[in-house]
């Protein structure tokens, strides 16, 4: 990967996981992983804040690192892969391409960014490649062997299946969506994921900007908040409609560990008023 990250935002990085810089191992891949996931939430409220945030990682580690702030798939994976690769190891990046029911289609490829760590072997999986995703929401809490097979974390169970170019992960029905597939040849650039991040972000199609959202996994479930309504997937399920500017707020905070201290002047008010008005248009029309 040609450029790393500073000496400052890999430290304030790793502070934001609560962990040490140490050398690669199976172990402590998995514990970046989980700890990444549990405290960097997959959001999309930078949209409805009014940031147009590019997909320059080394911009999506400076937010993550220094700003309390999370992102999506080219957001979290692409600073995640700055992040191990400044650590040591060896990260490739991937086209993907999230799909639903109807199954994989062209037109979605390059709707996800996806990231493989080789040259870790352990006697259960030789080959030494793991499937890393901190960009799937609800998905994976730590990293999946890059083989065919099936493995449960938390309330979902994991399908990996090997195409003829790439891989097929079928997710839980439970989950957030049916699955996603992946080219097996790794990219360096960022010109195949920039159509697909203009529409996610900008069109009045795109789910994302319909309304905002954020979730962040642990072991054993999901929370996720899309506008003002709060939820929890897996172990202590519950669902609750947040009433007021402060506790959406504090939810956002303490359950996802965003801030928007460091945010342009005007940002929190404008998310606040966005959400509260999609949250009334959804009110007057029936909730469907």
């Amino acid at each position: 990967m040609a450029h790393l990250l500073t000496a400052q935002v890999r430290e304030a990085y790793l502070r934001r996981l609560g962990l040490p810089a140490e050398p690669p191992s199976v172990a402590a891949l998995h514990e970046l992983h989980r700890r990444h996931v549990e405290r960097v939430p997959y959001e999309t409220l930078w949209i409805h804040g009014g940031e147009a945030w590019g997909i320059d990682p080394q911009e999506a580690a400076a937010r993550i690192a220094l700003g309390g702030r999370g992102g999506y798939c080219y957001h979290l994976n692409g600073a995640f892969a700055l992040l191990l690769a400044s650590l040591g190891y060896d990260v490739r990046r991937h086209v993907g391409g999230v799909h639903g029911p109807e199954g994989p289609s062209p037109e979605s490829l390059g709707n996800h960014l996806v990231l493989s760590v080789g040259g870790l072997p352990i006697d259960e999986h030789v080959e030494g490649t793991w499937y890393v995703d901190v960009g799937l929401g609800d998905a994976l809490h730590q990293p999946i062997p890059l083989a065919a097979g099936s493995s449960t974390q938390g309330p979902f169970r994991l399908e990996l299946a090997e195409l003829d170019s790439g891989w097929h992960l079928r997710h839980d029905p439970a989950g957030g969506f049916a699955g996603m597939v992946w080219r097996v040849a790794a990219v360096d650039g960022w010109a195949a994921f920039i159509p697909q991040h203009e529409h996610l972000s900008t069109s009045p199609d795109s789910g994302f900007v319909k309304i905002g959202m954020a979730e962040s996994r642990d072991a054993t479930g999901v929370d996720v908040i899309r506008g003002l309504v709060m939820m929890r997937i897996g172990s202590g399920a519950r669902s609750e409609e947040l009433s007021g500017r402060d506790s959406w707020f504090e939810a956002l905070h303490d359950l996802f560990g965003l801030r928007f201290d460091a945010s342009a002047p005007g940002t929190a008010d404008r998310l606040w008023e966005r959400t509260l008005g999609n949250h009334r248009a959804w009110d007057a029309a029936g909730r469907p």
